[in-house]
């Protein structure tokens, strides 16, 4: 009996984790029709974040103790991990396909394993050394170097600032993991914030930031009771942002942090690096963005290199150490369920 349930749980917490992988691959699919019709990247995000975090406003009510308890991983979140992440990745989809900006961000472990390693200064195995050398290689495969780069440069560098953003956060997360949460005189640790908080507080605290830097007020709204084109069908413009907010934010937190608690943030993860293939599957299907037989070939070299580096990055003596892709993995109790491959797209 307890085997049964323990399989029953585990199959429930795979389908969780491969709904929320679907739902985080189809962001840029729904978003990049909007920036077509005549939104900004940044209003495009603005709307996203705002919309998600009046949603989750009931679940930061109920975890408030956070603000005073983990200011500083509230205010990493919502700066790198949803403002940085999803501002870099829509403005680089406006340039460049859908496929090809997240598996840029799939550099994430690498540019991790680069912080541990040469500014932590902690030995990084050979095998963790073997899965950026893999990453890199796919995404020159993925670019087409040969071709002299026949992609837009500052789409790329945009993609590669998200990928930024999210080493950002897993770094401040590795420091937050250290920063003496142990009882007094007993060195027992306190117990970690709740994730689906942490992510309320951290869409509040992006959509904050993201007001500031977007400034809606000058957006032109009347887009938003229009349509926009998806391969030559026109779709309600209304649609596509519930799809971004809704399913693509909201849903696919909500399931990603029950996945990992059914599961582990190993497994998690593992089924996490499916994003990219879902997005650029997605991305063929509904945009016609359709990537060459090397494009293909170098992607699932980025993401072989990516788990690799990922199951073989080095874990700190306490608290977390970043570890993650492009939606990114955090070995830790608490950040681990925030951001296994879950830098928000």
């Amino acid at each position: 009996m307890h085997a049964s349930s323990r399989f029953q749980g585990r199959s429930a917490g795979l389908g969780l984790a491969l709904l929320s992988a679907f739902a985080f691959g189809g962001s840029g699919v729904a978003a990049k029709p909007l920036i077509e019709a005549g939104l900004d990247p940044l209003h495009v995000v603005w709307l996203r974040v705002a919309g998600a975090a009046v949603v989750m406003l009931p679940v930061a009510w109920r975890h408030r103790y956070l603000v005073r308890e983990r200011p500083a991983l509230l205010a990493g979140f919502g700066l790198f991990a949803v403002a940085g992440v999803q501002a870099f990745y829509f403005a680089s989809i406006s340039r460049i396909p859908v496929g090809v900006a997240l598996l840029v961000e799939y550099l994430a472990p690498a540019l991790v394993l680069g912080w541990v390693r040469f500014v932590q200064r902690r030995p990084v195995t050979r095998a963790a050394a073997v899965g950026v050398v893999l990453a890199v290689g796919g995404l020159a495969c993925v670019v087409e170097v040969w071709a002299g780069l026949s992609f837009d440069l500052l789409g790329l560098l945009l993609a590669l600032g998200a990928a930024c953003c999210q080493v950002g956060y897993f770094v401040l997360s590795d420091h937050g993991g250290q920063d003496g949460r142990s009882g007094e005189g007993e060195g027992e640790q306190a117990e970690p914030p709740h994730p689906v908080g942490v992510i309320a507080y951290g869409l509040i605290t992006g959509a904050a930031v993201l007001t500031v830097v977007s400034r809606p007020w000058g957006m032109d709204w009347a887009l938003l009771g229009g349509s926009a084109r998806m391969n030559g069908t026109d779709v309600p413009a209304w649609l596509l942002l519930g799809w971004i907010v809704l399913l693509a934010t909201v849903l696919a937190y909500v399931t990603g942090v029950v996945s990992v608690r059914m599961l582990s943030p190993q497994v998690a993860g593992v089924v996490a690096c499916l994003e990219a293939v879902i997005a650029t599957g997605l991305a063929w299907v509904l945009l016609g963005e359709h990537l060459s037989a090397p494009q293909l070939i170098g992607g699932f070299v980025v993401l072989s290199g990516a788990f690799i580096a990922q199951s073989t990055a080095p874990k700190p003596p306490s608290g977390p150490v970043a570890a993650g892709a492009g939606t990114g993995a955090v070995a830790g109790p608490v950040e681990g369920e925030l951001s296994h491959g879950r830098a928000p797209h």
